[in-house]
């Protein structure tokens, strides 16, 4: 097996946990906060698409597909805001259906890149080190690392929910 192949099928595994979440759920119930937080199923779900589409577009453009933290106006953090929450109007159903192109195209992606090693800088935000590059092997391991952080996260929210868990 390839670096790429080993490394899309641990992505693969983390998806289909976190996807497993939602099985047999309502579009009412994805929407329900059980914990503290103010994480729903369908908004993590919302949430990790729209970050694995946003790391997938820096592993092509670069910084250029993501906004500097400094640059971002309250509507931009409105919206990011609105990515954790599935919205009147939005379905679970969706929200899967776009999470699957997103995996798709990512997977395309990653399996057709010349070099892993390519890097950009990143774009500058407090969480990240002040002129530091990422490779694109570096953020698809991000990349792994959030869906499986998420995937424990959906785990825990679905547990209180309906007592079903994805694991264990």
């Amino acid at each position: 097996m390839s670096e790429r192949t080993d490394l899309l099928a641990i992505l693969g595994k983390h998806r289909h946990f976190l996807r497993f979440t939602t099985r047999d759920l309502t579009d009412e119930q994805a929407r329900k906060r059980t914990t503290a937080s103010e994480l729903c199923l369908g908004g993590l779900i919302k949430h990790v698409t729209s970050a694995e589409r946003g790391w997938a577009e820096f592993i092509v453009a670069g910084p250029a597909a993501k906004s500097n933290a400094s640059e971002m106006t309250e509507q931009d953090w409105a919206a990011r805001a609105a990515e954790f929450q599935l919205l009147p109007g939005e379905t679970l159903a969706g929200v899967l259906g776009s999470y699957a192109e997103t995996a798709a195209r990512t997977d395309e992606l990653i399996s057709t890149l010349p070099d892993l090693d390519a890097a950009w800088p990143l774009p500058e935000a407090p969480w990240f080190t002040p002129g530091e590059s990422w490779s694109a092997r570096r953020v698809l391991l991000h990349i792994i690392a959030e869906t499986a952080q998420h995937a424990g996260h959906a785990d825990i929210i679905r547990e209180s929910l309906d007592g079903a868990k994805s694991m264990g």
